[in-house]
């Protein structure tokens, strides 16, 4: 009867330990960067995707790098892209990129440090080496 009241204190114990919440909680420098990455992805599977249509060809790259300062600029772009309403991807990628600017030029504009005003970058990214397989 004692080794299954430790066994079972054991599991409570491990068990309060996976609960607990995470120690480093989320930074708002760690929310833009992964919203960052999140847009960009979701462009991209937008570009390749179904419903990708006339319009949604048209809309301004979407790069991402909240490093450079011509970021602002390539959002307030996007967002305000007039065309593409009625694809529901577009539209919830362009409320995705709103959050994201928001989040760059309010709540979390001291947690940015811009490295560059590179605006060509952003139109053409320069990509990681592909390593030899």
């Amino acid at each position: 009867k004692l080794s299954t009241m430790k066994m079972l204190l054991s599991l409570i114990a491990l068990l309060s330990a996976a609960l607990l919440p995470r120690a480093d909680p989320s930074t708002c420098y760690s929310r833009m960067l992964s919203l960052s990455r999140e847009i960009t992805e979701s462009f991209k599977e937008l570009q390749t995707s179904r419903a990708a249509d006339s319009c949604v060809e048209m809309l301004p790259r979407l790069y991402l790098d909240i490093h450079n300062y011509c970021v602002l600029a390539k959002l307030r772009e996007f967002v305000t892209y007039a065309k593409c309403e009625r694809v529901l991807e577009g539209s919830e990628l362009k409320q995705k990129a709103l959050r994201l600017y928001i989040m760059m030029i309010s709540y979390c504009r001291r947690d940015v440090e811009f490295l560059t005003d590179d605006c060509n970058a952003l139109e053409n990214p320069i990509l990681p080496p592909i390593e030899p397989s």
